[in-house]
């Protein structure tokens, strides 16, 4: 695959700027600048430095996020279309939802919190001989079925 110089670099700095090495650079830094205050008498240029460092890197990585996530989110889109495609009881309506304005969203997001609901209901009043967690007092916690 020939990918674009922007894909190769967005990819690479995102792999940077993940680890925690790279976080142990940026303390550091932090650090430094804030020990080396008292040697600058903590001026307004000293000042200035952090700001407009963690600015100008806050306003760039603020698009690296915003690329990778939108290159995440399609390909997850894709395999979940693959996913419901391949199944034979889903709804092909499913599809690409994402392309839906938020009415349409709204119709089938209600079709499926009432289905939702019938399932946790139907869970609730499932009988102690059928294998499956319940629910203990607090609500919360899953615990198995005593036999």
């Amino acid at each position: 695959m020939n990918a674009s110089w922007f894909l190769k670099f967005s990819n690479a700095l995102a792999q940077i700027a993940g680890h925690a090495s790279t976080f142990m650079v940026a303390v550091a830094l932090v650090v430094v600048w804030g020990i080396s205050g008292p040697f600058f008498h903590f001026s307004d240029t000293w000042q200035l430095v952090i700001n407009t460092s963690t600015t100008i890197v806050t306003f760039l990585m603020v698009f690296l996020i915003q690329n990778t996530q939108n290159r995440d989110t399609a390909a997850m889109q894709i395999k979940l279309d693959e996913l419901i495609r391949a199944i034979d009881q889903a709804h092909n309506a499913l599809l690409d939802l994402e392309e839906l304005d938020e009415k349409e969203l709204t119709v089938f997001r209600k079709r499926y919190e009432k289905l939702a609901q019938e399932a946790r209901d139907d869970f609730r009043s499932a009988s102690s001989d059928i294998d499956m967690p319940s629910f203990g007092r607090d609500g919360d916690r899953p615990n198995e079925a005593k036999h």
